[in-house]
């Protein structure tokens, strides 16, 4: 998810806490690759990722638009073949949902392809209150899609209808009124997860340093308390009551793991795992008990190839 170098206007930071020590994954996990490369094409700048259940891999191109394919087990992945990009110069967000679909998101576009390429839907999100739409990041629960919008404080939602259908992506959540004073621009809305239940959101917003729950049944929207520190989250993954959360400005390139309460309201930075071989990473997945991180390069595009994603012991998962 992409991020700006230079902020006008933040909330105050603090020094997060130390990782605890790091435990072994399982046996299985050391007979994967350490480095999965996603392109040698130059330009590609890898941005967002997601891992079924079976693990496929799928990786987003900020630089072309295009779309990646691979393994857990393989080193490299290869252009998935869906239908209906060539048009769209950005991609984003990508995530799949129960049904195999991969949705994803760039510019102002959401899309539906199967697991062929073939594409399902495409559904535009209207203009915002500062403008043209910068779709970033999305969650997909039973019965919706949210989507976050970088350039308007926005957060837009498609209808997921019993049948499958997706219904229209429309404005669904102004998140100013959550912070009046901070200025509108600089909401940079972010990362998105949702729980199991999909009643509960947690959106990070680069500009404000914070990541905000929203609900999803009255809209009501705070901050998650994470004590006096500053978490500026990029991409997040949420497994049951753990955060996973990328940072790559304002604090050491990483990811930031924290334990939350029940209720997703409050939490602690247990882990900070800032050693990784990691080259602006944006974003990262979860599969047993690995994490997959997104070296974007983008900070200095169109980078140098190949363009790779980093896999590490998560380290929250018991010893084998």
């Amino acid at each position: 998810m992409r991020r700006t170098p230079a902020r006008t206007a933040c909330l105050t930071a603090a020094v997060l806490l130390a990782s605890l020590a790091a435990a072994p994954g399982p046996a299985a996990a050391r007979d994967l690759p350490d480095t999965y490369v996603v392109s040698r094409t130059p330009g590609v700048l890898p941005e967002g990722i997601t891992i079924t259940r079976d693990g496929t891999m799928y990786v987003s191109s900020d630089g072309t638009g295009a779309l990646y394919r691979g393994r857990v087990g393989r080193p490299d992945l290869t252009p998935f073949p869906a239908s209906g990009l060539e048009d769209r110069p950005s991609s984003l967000g990508v995530h799949t949902d129960r049904r195999g679909r991969i949705l994803s998101v760039g510019g102002a576009t959401l899309t539906v392809h199967d697991r062929k390429g073939r594409l399902l839907a495409e559904r535009t999100a209207a203009d915002g209150p500062l403008g043209a739409p910068h779709l970033n990041d999305l969650a997909v629960t039973d019965d919706a899609v949210y989507v976050t919008d970088w350039a308007n404080p926005v957060v837009h939602r498609a209808e997921i209808r019993a049948d499958g259908g997706i219904g229209p992506l429309e404005p669904w959540l102004d998140v100013r009124d959550a912070f009046p004073q901070f200025p509108a621009r600089y909401w940079l809305l972010n990362g998105i997860v949702a729980d199991a239940s999909g009643t509960t959101l947690l959106v990070a917003s680069n500009g404000t340093e914070a990541v905000w729950r929203v609900d999803t049944t009255d809209k009501g929207i705070t901050r998650l308390d994470l004590g006096d520190q500053s978490f500026g989250a990029d991409g997040m993954v949420l497994h049951g009551r753990t955060l996973y959360a990328v940072l790559n400005y304002g604090a050491p390139h990483g990811v930031y793991i924290a334990r939350l309460d029940e209720e997703l309201r409050t939490g602690t930075v247990t882990h900070r795992l800032t050693d990784g071989p990691f080259d602006l990473p944006t974003t990262l997945a979860r599969h047993d008990c690995r994490l997959y991180v997104v070296n974007s390069q983008l900070d200095e595009p169109p980078g140098r190839p190949p363009y790779t994603v980093s896999a590490l012991a998560d380290p929250t998962c018991e010893t084998a």
